[in-house]
């Protein structure tokens, strides 16, 4: 059993009620679980494959899923980076290995899986290119139409080509990304279509199992989790996931919840270091690292209490940190990620220079997205292919023997 409560005062909604906002306060939802009675064991979870439905039973979805076999995705030691920082005990966890290529599909199988349970029969978002290529994979596989409103020009080609190739109906507008879902917000009160962005408690509810895994991977807690932030959905998620795995008695400490953001859209960063009790909206967010390239996020208030309450902390990077460290990951250590994943990794280089994170810390990475998410951005980093005529002497002399 399980009911929507607003993270702010409290307020209680039953379920199968169709609210993203506190009709009282205006705050936000989440799915919280009567856990006393909830019947699982550590030792049942770790029969099942490593997958978001391994822990069905603190998911709210009780019919067969919408599911193409997300999560389960790989933890990587990065031994050479780690080395060159002096941290012996640094991973990445690559959820670029889910099904359309980022972690968003955690939160899609969860969220296109309510609006069936809902009987919602249209499904809609606003994006910068991850959330609407997996909103469009789902809604296809579920057979029911999907609407993404993304800001024109300000999405990578290859999210673009997964949402249409998938079928939505895809509608670029003129402005950025938080008018883009302020007016999806709209649209889905006005003609009950099933809004799907981290505003909606259920879809974060598959994100939590990225902390899930990690441990289960580990074979234990990490010291540290470090996530890039963008409308602040996945550190919220994994916050909310381990607080139930203290609950449920399976954990008995958490790590230290790190976000990293890009430096020119930066304001839960610009929160946590100024000690102020709310983000300040940046109103023109710009950076290369397109998924976090978000002004306003939704879901700052949980992003700040996750952060606080564990005694983490949020960092900016720059662009050409960011650039920088994707190389790093493709060429040290052979993990080929989108730019907003490698500010994650990016933030702990910058986290290690300030002196803030202790070298025998075990640190876990999430990395967002796959590095074919973008690749205009990739092939602008990297030098063209040489060019030689078709005969052996010149494919020596290219190589240089």
């Amino acid at each position: 059993m399980y009911r929507l409560v607003c993270v702010h005062c409290g307020e209680n909604y039953a379920p199968d009620e169709i609210i993203y906002n506190c009709r009282r306060c205006g705050h936000l939802l989440a799915v919280q679980y009567d856990l006393d009675n909830i019947a699982v064991s550590r030792k049942e979870w770790d029969k099942r494959p490593l997958s978001v439905w391994r822990y069905r039973e603190i998911l709210p979805v009780t019919i067969d899923p919408v599911t193409l076999f997300e999560g389960g995705t790989p933890l990587y030691h990065l031994k050479t980076i780690g080395k060159e920082l002096g941290l012996s005990q640094l991973y990445a966890k690559h959820e670029g290995m889910n099904p359309s290529g980022s972690f968003k599909d955690r939160g899609m199988t969860v969220g296109v899986s309510m609006a069936l349970q809902l009987k919602k029969t249209h499904v809609a978002c606003a994006s910068t290119g991850n959330t609407s290529a997996s909103l469009a994979v789902y809604a296809a596989k579920a057979g029911i139409p999907a609407v993404v409103l993304l800001p024109a020009g300000k999405v990578a080609l290859g999210k673009v080509a997964q949402a249409l190739m998938h079928g939505a109906n895809v509608i670029s507008i003129r402005g950025n990304f938080d008018k883009a879902l302020e007016m999806v917000h709209d649209l889905c009160l006005s003609h009950g279509l099933y809004l799907l962005n981290s505003v909606n408690p259920y879809r974060l509810e598959g994100q939590k199992t990225i902390g899930f895994e990690a441990i289960d991977q580990l074979g234990g807690v990490p010291d540290r989790i470090v996530l890039p932030v963008g409308n602040a959905g996945n550190i919220s998620a994994v916050h909310k996931g381990l607080n139930e795995l203290i609950e449920l008695g399976f954990i008995d400490r958490l790590p230290m919840m790190t976000g990293i953001q890009a430096a020119g859209s930066a304001p839960v960063v610009d929160a946590i270091q100024n000690n102020l009790p709310e983000v300040v909206p940046e109103k023109n967010p710009e950076t290369v690292a397109t998924a976090i390239r978000i002004g306003a996020p939704v879901n700052a208030e949980k992003a700040l209490t996750a952060i606080r309450k564990t005694g983490g902390t949020a960092i900016s990077v720059t662009d050409a940190e960011i650039l920088r460290m994707q190389r790093d990951l493709a060429r040290k250590e052979g993990v080929g990620v989108e730019p907003a994943s490698a500010a994650s990794v990016a933030g702990v280089r910058r986290l290690v220079e300030e002196g803030i994170i202790d070298r025998n810390e075990r640190i876990v990475c999430v990395v967002t997205g796959h590095l074919l998410k973008d690749p205009e951005t990739v092939i602008k980093q990297c030098e063209p292919p040489t060019e030689i005529d078709a005969d052996l002497a010149s494919l020596c002399s290219a190589l240089h023997l």
